[in-house]
């Protein structure tokens, strides 16, 4: 498959051969036809990704992930904690989601869709080369000694570099408090916020510490997602590939060369252009976000040699060992199958979800109480409503069973936004309609002449035989 020592594997492309030091990542920008495509979906994701948390869908910001209070909203719709059996639904669809567009297109969501890769690739690198110059003035700049105008330029890029990891600190907390709440941060005094702010400054130097040191080392050694390619990709996923059949052997171009050699010149562009530093020509590697970099660089030097495009490309193993166009596998078959049921199971639950959850319950040491004076027995019940909509809801519980009144010790009239509250009542059947011990009895809760829920309970009392 490759020229190189197959002892490639055996360290981290940003390691020194003796893993003791950080080899720094140059990366040459070659603004292909893909980075162009790159440029355009990562800019819009950018403004999706800054935009959402103040973007407002009935009532609610298009995305709310807060714990403290433990409300969620996804597309204006509000989740509690009595929903979390739909949030731990909707991650596992995301998780087989996930799953299978790896089966079939390998790691492209790191590389075009992911924050850390845009905002890197598209804010942060574009800012250096704009101060410090292109990968080789970089290099240069890095290894010459402190001058007044290598102060200068870094100054700027980390003072910039700041500025914008404080940015994305705010937003990245609109999403966890609010975007309302964050404005409120912004514009009121520091001492009415404290913990928001102190929260915000900490946020904005774990950005800027990713952004400016860390980089590729979060996609290749804090994220878990590039280790999964070894259990889910196959010879049928399409990844970004050195087509290695065509490309080999390499051989530098000389004139009057008169031994066959293949595609690849071993001009090392495709080395040079990788964010995390490494050689696709070696195969598949944990390292590779299918960035497609290497692909504009490779798709440039063909060019200029009259060869054809895509020596590397989105390929899979077997399209270039066996020369075989791209098959649906049974694997690809049976996650889409489970993920269609996952999804479809998801939308009738959050299409049956009602508007306020109540839980209903006996009042704990008591069973029944005969009322001789009128013959009718009660049973005491504690009953709690959960309100999930986005305004106040005025209730009134209904019995479904026409003999059956409600008298109330503790009797709310509404639930607030967010909200929960309890009624403390006696359900009265009167003795003459009950035929057995055990009797199911339903009731409706009902706002504004609507039905929102369905609850029911057991009434305990002595048969009339």
């Amino acid at each position: 498959m490759s020229q190189t020592p197959a002892h490639f594997r055996d360290q981290v492309s940003t390691l020194t051969d003796d893993g003791l030091k950080r080899k720094w990542i140059y990366p040459k920008i070659i603004k292909g036809k893909l980075y162009k495509y790159r440029s355009v979906v990562s800019y819009f994701f950018l403004l999706l990704l800054i935009c959402a948390p103040f973007i407002k869908l009935n009532g609610e910001q298009l995305v709310l992930l807060n714990v403290i209070e433990r409300k969620f909203v996804f597309l204006g719709i509000v989740f509690w904690p009595q929903d979390f059996y739909l949030f731990a639904f909707a991650l596992l669809i995301f998780i087989v989601f996930i799953v299978l567009f790896t089966v079939i297109f390998g790691r492209i969501f790191c590389g075009w869709a992911c924050p850390q890769t845009i905002f890197l690739e598209m804010v942060f690198r574009k800012i250096e080369n704009w101060i410090e110059g292109d990968h080789n003035q970089q290099r240069k700049l890095d290894a010459a000694p402190l001058t007044f105008s290598k102060f200068l330029k870094k100054t700027s890029k980390h003072f910039l570099f700041f500025c914008i990891s404080f940015l994305i600190s705010n937003v990245f907390l609109a999403y966890l408090i609010g975007s309302g709440k964050l404005i409120s941060i912004v514009t009121e005094p520091v001492k009415d916020h404290l913990s928001g702010f102190i929260s915000i400054w900490l946020f904005s130097f774990v950005f800027y510490l990713v952004f400016s040191r860390m980089r590729e080392l979060v996609c290749t050694v804090v994220c878990p997602y590039g280790r999964l390619q070894g259990v889910l990709l196959d010879n049928q996923s399409i990844i970004v590939a050195y087509d290695y059949e065509r490309g080999e052997p390499r051989k530098k171009i000389n004139k009057g060369q008169d031994t066959p050699s293949g595609d690849c010149i071993d001009c090392k562009l495709c080395v040079q252009v990788c964010p995390t530093g490494i050689d696709i020509r070696n195969g598949t590697q944990l390292e590779c976000v299918n960035c497609t970099a290497c692909i504009d660089a490779c798709d440039m030097v063909m060019t200029k040699i009259n060869r054809p495009l895509r020596l590397i490309g989105f390929k899979s193993e077997s399209e270039i060992k066996e020369k075989t166009t791209f098959k649906i596998s049974k694997k690809i078959y049976a996650y889409s199958a489970v993920l269609t049921v996952l999804i479809i199971v998801l939308s009738l639950m959050i299409i049956r979800r009602s508007d306020v959850q109540t839980t209903i319950l006996r009042a704990s040491g008591t069973l029944y109480q005969l009322r001789d004076k009128d013959q009718t027995v009660s049973n005491l019940y504690t009953a709690e409503m959960v309100n999930k909509t986005d305004k106040i809801v005025e209730f009134e519980i209904i019995p479904d069973d026409e003999h059956a009144r409600i008298q109330y010790i503790q009797k709310p009239d509404a639930i607030a936004y967010g909200g929960s509250t309890k009624a403390t009542f006696f359900v009265i059947l009167p003795q003459s309609t009950i035929r057995k011990y055990k009797t199911k009895i339903s009731f409706k809760l009902q706002s504004e002449k609507k039905v929102v829920d369905r609850f029911e309970t057991t009434f305990i009392a002595p048969a009339n035989n």
